[in-house]
């Protein structure tokens, strides 16, 4: 009898303690083993990408940079391990839901169905998906393309979206998934598929980078418009606290603003083009609200 009281109070204390035990709690992992882990992507112009071997720059890689800077401070360790991780659309949620990264700040769009898996900090940017073409393909709107080839990338809201407006429109595209955007960007080049459909920014970056820019252009209106915003670890209030404090503070002091400038109005590597996009409505907008909504 006292055998079954006590398996009784074990089993309750279990489901007591259980909730407690799901909850993430990142920046106690880091303190414990003496590392963050970050996550980048390889060709997310001007986000996230290369310059030369293992080397990630641009606008998103240095959001993560500030925020490893407030982990330091938090946590007291200065000489706290970064460790980077490249990451593709496909894997980068199930590499932040499995503990294996901590943070992702790349070119990611925050939505609703992604937050039942994963948190989202402060919006950094919207775009649209748009299309990216040969100019001397002649296509310029979305009409063009029934019955034609069209890239998009594995893994991103951008095929989906493409899926659906091809379904309803009943155009007969031919849509095919490219690992990464410079792979289905590659397919564009080759005359694999006659447009790339993207983030509107992500193709810019691309074309500015290409070896002929003058041969492309981005055509057709957004199809929608979506923020961007660094992924981490779902259900930890105090991490979500730190990410989304050190970009409101950058927000607030005009380091955000410098920040943009650099990356989307000043030349950048590796071929020293300037994007020249000023900063979106929507964007100056959240510069006063913080807000982390999602797209629908």
């Amino acid at each position: 009898m006292k055998l079954s009281v006590l398996m009784a109070s074990l089993a309750a204390a279990v489901l007591f303690t259980a909730p407690a035990a799901q909850a993430a709690d990142t920046l106690a992992k880091i303190a414990e083993s003496g590392k963050i882990t970050l996550a980048y992507r390889e060709s997310s112009v001007p986000f996230s990408y290369l310059d030369g071997p293992n080397k990630p720059i641009g606008f998103s890689v240095e959001l993560s940079n500030a925020v490893v800077e407030a982990v330091k401070k938090k946590l007291n360790k200065p000489n706290l391990q970064v460790a980077l991780m490249a990451v593709t659309s496909q894997n980068r949620i199930p590499l932040i839901t499995n503990g294996t990264v901590d943070l992702e700040c790349g070119s990611t769009t925050n939505n609703t169905a992604r937050g039942k898996d994963v948190a989202f900090a402060v919006n950094h940017f919207y775009t649209g998906t748009r299309l990216l073409t040969k100019k001397s393909s002649k296509i310029k709107d979305y009409a063009d393309l029934a019955k034609k080839t069209v890239a998009s990338t594995t893994g991103t809201t951008n095929a989906l979206v493409m899926r659906k407006y091809n379904a309803e429109k009943n155009l007969g595209m031919d849509i095919v998934l490219g690992k990464d955007h410079a792979d289905a960007f590659l397919l564009v080049e080759n005359d694999r598929a006659v447009a790339f459909a993207m983030d509107d920014i992500l193709l810019f970056g691309l074309i500015a980078n290409s070896k002929n820019p003058a041969d492309y252009e981005v055509v057709g209106e957004s199809l929608q418009v979506e923020p961007y915003a660094c992924m981490l670890p779902k259900d930890d209030p105090a991490f979500k606290k730190l990410v989304d404090d050190t970009f409101t503070a950058m927000m607030k002091s005009g380091e955000f603003e410098k920040l943009y400038t650099k990356w989307f109005m000043q030349p950048i590597p590796p071929k020293n083009v300037p994007l020249n996009l000023p900063m979106s409505d929507q964007l100056k907008e959240n510069l006063k609200a913080f807000s982390d909504k999602p797209a629908t």
